[in-house]
């Protein structure tokens, strides 16, 4: 890149997204970083991003497959609370509908995911928690992973003017680029939506 003139657009950027100072309920390390299921359902992994826009900051929270490293559940908004979270479960499970006391569900140790509600609604749903330990981003490096490419790839090539330009601009890449086109090394260099179209084919 030095010898053709070539210089990154990506820039670093941090802000926090996880408060872990409070005192309601966590779960232990359950997933303990076993990142490859043997099928879909099995495991998901959620956390928050942000992106910044004239108007301000902009919330996003994802829900991730680990078999197939699919986005599955996602919800934005322009604050950072429990009902961001929520929404984004609530719309993984209207899409994939899994049976209940099947899904490993892991998050960061944030207010959000160690809040009552969200802790009702995975109960609702039969899923059981486990929570990355206390500073330890490595412990949901998938997710985190993947909102580090959404942001390489996407927010930081483009400045937004509104919430909403962002939001179209974010769903756009996760349901038809990410999900769709972008293929992965750990499921083979497929793109989420092949590997589990091979799965289902091969069944």
């Amino acid at each position: 890149m030095q010898a053709l003139g070539l210089k990154s657009r990506t820039v670093r950027k941090h802000k926090a997204t996880t408060n872990s100072n409070h005192n309601l309920p966590v779960f232990d390390n359950v997933l303990d970083r076993k990142f490859k299921p043997a099928a879909p359902n099995q495991t998901w992994v959620s956390d928050i991003t942000y992106i910044a826009t004239d108007e301000g900051w902009l919330y996003s929270a994802s829900v991730m497959d680990l078999y197939s490293r699919k986005i599955v559940g996602f919800y934005m908004d322009s604050r950072m609370t429990k009902e961001l979270v929520i929404q984004a479960l609530d719309r993984a499970v209207q899409q994939r509908r899994p049976p209940k006391g099947q899904v490993l569900h892991h998050s960061d140790r944030g207010s959000q995911y160690a809040s009552h509600d969200y802790q009702a609604r995975l109960d609702t749903y039969g899923m059981k928690g486990s929570m990355s330990r206390k500073g330890n981003c490595y412990d949901n490096a998938c997710i985190e992973s993947f909102h580090s490419v959404l942001k390489k790839e996407l927010i930081y090539l483009n400045k937004f003017k509104t919430r909403e330009q962002a939001r179209k601009a974010i769903f756009e890449y996760i349901t038809c680029f990410y999900n769709g086109k972008r293929i992965h090394s750990a499921v083979g260099f497929c793109s989420p939506n092949e590997y589990e179209r091979v799965l289902l084919k091969a069944a």
